[in-house]
């Protein structure tokens, strides 16, 4: 492997980027389920939901700090490491990003303190409502990242002036034809992956004997979340695959294994690409199926790797990738399948008892929803090359002119403080998990919230 700069550089930011979402992809939807933990106590004045609450409230916070941390390192990557990109899409990426911090950032950081550190010293009806705009600022958040990043992979409402992107139409910009779906299947990822992680938890809390009250209600929570969550993400998927087969047909003829053209072409479950040679070796296929999925007729014609010659994606690991994120979701509806169906004849219990199968299924599956992520992003941004902005600007037109070392230097120092911040992340997990801390009783100043101060 040629380790030139242009290949470095997409290692260091493909390694600040797989850290990086993993934390927004737990907090986004962590914190909506902190909302429903609020409002449930609130309703009921069952103190478990209050413990639930509290707990996760927690994980919450040490989850949000690391996502801010690693995303303030990542935007430095497009000055470090890629001047070419925002000097030709600034015009739109800048603002874009900005808007993001504009809505998303300024909220999440103006209520999160009241959210973290508001009980007892403000009402409830307060408290509740900086825990919703919190909630609400990381779903902003997610909306303004993936607007860029779907304008990425199907730029619309532009103009190329003196070699720079121009904005014509923002509200073309912002809701580019591939937004929609890609908006819908992270916010959909997002919900799978706090709902696994708080199932996979308790789970072990439940193993270790250290679960409390909240332990109970939030498992049954985040099992029956998975269970609507992943039906509709394989709904999504479907729409999603459609609309990169119209817009992005290389990426597909990749995904798919596909090397020629062909009407009512097979599905390859597995194989092992070979790019040089322009085949599937050991290819597992099922006739017609590929056709029916992606084009939903038997003899649909599905576009080759030969169409696109210079203008088509790696094939081995967007073809594997894919099937990870396959793999791994199809595993994750099956055990939120399971668990719910053993849940739900206690579903009016104070206790959880699944048996101890099922309760290390959930705690091996905490962190499925990374690897899900991870899979499914790689298959996005891998998908797209050569290109930076799909059909319009190349990846190579962009990046920095440092010498190779550099380069080489800074990858390893990221990936040995990544690796290490991502060891201690699980660790004080587990400690969490296993010394879990019950919320005192509320200060004097909580009777303001009966007054509704």
């Amino acid at each position: 492997m040629d380790l030139d700069t242009l290949l470095l550089s997409r290692l260091q930011f493909a390694a600040n980027v797989s850290f990086h979402i993993l934390f927004p992809t737990i907090t986004i939807a962590l914190c909506w389920f902190l909302l429903f933990f609020r409002i449930r106590y609130v309703k009921t004045r069952d103190p478990a939901w209050e413990e639930a609450y509290y707990f996760w409230t927690k994980v919450f916070a040490l989850t949000f700090a690391l996502g801010v941390v690693s995303g303030i390192v990542m935007s430095f990557q497009f000055g470090t490491n890629w001047p070419g990109f925002m000097e030709k899409t600034g015009n739109i990426s800048g603002p874009l990003l900005g808007y993001e911090v504009l809505t998303a950032f300024f909220l999440e950081a103006s209520f999160l303190g009241i959210m973290l550190f508001g009980r007892g010293r403000v009402s409830e009806r307060v408290h509740l409502i900086a825990t919703s705009l919190v909630a609400l600022g990381t779903t902003l958040s997610a909306f303004w990242i993936l607007s860029l990043n779907s304008w990425m992979q199907t730029p619309a409402g532009f103009e190329i002036v003196n070699g720079e992107f121009m904005p014509v139409d923002w509200l073309a910009i912002v809701f580019n034809p591939s937004f929609p779906y890609r908006l819908a299947h992270k916010l959909l990822a997002s919900t799978l992956t706090a709902s696994f992680l708080i199932a996979g938890l308790s789970a072990w809390q439940l193993l270790k004997g250290t679960a409390t009250a909240g332990t109970h209600r939030a498992m049954r929570a985040a099992v029956f979340a998975a269970v609507i969550a992943a039906p509709v993400q394989i709904f999504v998927g479907d729409l999603h695959g459609l609309n990169t087969l119209h817009h992005q047909p290389a990426k597909i003829a990749a995904i798919e294994g596909i090397w020629e053209t062909e009407k009512g072409a097979p599905l390859t479950l597995f194989g092992f690409p070979d790019e040089a040679a322009g085949t599937t070796h050991m290819a597992v296929k099922v006739p017609k199926l590929g056709s029916l999925i992606l084009t939903h007729e038997w003899d649909g014609e599905l576009k080759g790797i030969a169409d696109f010659p210079n203008a088509h994606p790696p094939v081995a690991p967007v073809f594997w990738a894919f099937r990870v994120m396959v793999g791994v979701g199809s595993l994750m509806l099956l055990v939120a399948l399971w668990s719910a169906w053993k849940l739900w004849p206690q579903r009016r219990d104070s206790t959880t008892r699944l048996p101890r199968p099922t309760l290390w299924a959930l705690t091996a599956m905490a962190f499925s929803g990374w690897v899900a992520t991870l899979s499914g992003w790689y298959v996005t941004e891998i998908g797209r090359q050569p290109y930076i902005v799909y059909g319009q600007l190349h990846t190579a037109d962009v990046a920095t002119t440092l010498a190779p070392p550099y380069v080489a230097i800074t990858l390893m120092a990221y990936l040995i403080v990544y690796g290490l911040l991502l060891i201690t992340y699980v660790g004080v997990l587990k400690h969490m998990a296993e010394h879990p801390i019950k919320p005192a009783p509320e200060a004097p100043s909580g009777e303001l919230g009966k007054a509704g101060v």
